[in-house]
């Protein structure tokens, strides 16, 4: 019952908030919750009934594919990322389960952006931009986009970036750099991350995280006394 009232307080908060979701429904939390199988709602206290993420909290799982986000949950499982909180919770889901949650949240959409793709500009000085569509080839790092698709809205087994919590971001490049998170094919992202410097993974996690919708980003700029 306990965990019931969090879980509802929960929805409750994220629904109120600004989260650049797509056509959230206008549903009470109590309506939310029954929308919700029973083997994905022990993410919500940390990730929101849609997936919006709830800032340091939970990342977001709104626009990431159902092969990454069962990917990942096997990771946790078999400890190739390390979390106390979501390895527990991952312990959780087994089985069909896994394929159930994963559905789940990747039928979440999320707002467009506008999208900029690797070659739209020929010159490009901000150092994160750069990296993100350019990268680095005499360090061998390729454009974060190669993979990432563009923006970083993520394709497949590669997960989005775009409108990611900062804070998270940074983790995960620095537990690849340190060998906390791994599971990636040939060991492609650790290899990437230990060439990246303290101020290139600050500056790309910014850099991603600040592509949001228009919409959200004009009204975030707001004084308050027009919002």
């Amino acid at each position: 019952m306990k965990f019931l009232l969090q879980v509802i307080t929960i929805i409750a908060i994220g629904a109120s908030r600004n989260l650049a979701i797509a056509d959230i429904p206008a549903q009470s939390p109590k309506e939310l919750l029954q929308t919700v199988p029973t083997q994905a709602q022990v993410c919500l206290t940390c990730h929101g009934v849609n997936g919006e993420g709830l800032g340091v909290i939970g990342p977001r799982l709104a626009g990431l594919s159902s092969e990454y986000i069962a990917s990942q949950l096997v990771n946790f499982q078999m400890g190739n990322r390390q979390s106390p909180t979501m390895s527990a919770m991952a312990a959780t889901v087994q089985g069909d389960a896994i394929q159930v949650v994963a559905d789940f949240f990747a039928a979440k959409t999320v707002a467009e952006i506008p999208l900029q793709y690797r070659g739209d500009k020929v010159v490009i000085t901000d150092t994160a931009e750069k990296m993100a569509y350019q990268g680095d080839w005499g360090r061998d790092i390729p454009a974060c986009t190669s993979c990432h698709g563009p923006s970083g809205i993520g394709a497949a087994n590669f997960p989005r970036l775009a409108g990611q919590e900062p804070s998270y971001l940074k983790n995960q490049l620095l537990a690849w750099q340190n060998g906390t998170r791994k599971g990636d094919v040939d060991n492609m992202m650790a290899n990437i991350a230990a060439k990246l410097t303290a101020d290139e993974i600050d500056a790309l996690s910014a850099y991603f995280s600040a592509l949001k919708p228009l919409v959200q980003n004009a009204a975030a700029q707001q004084p308050l006394a027009q919002k």
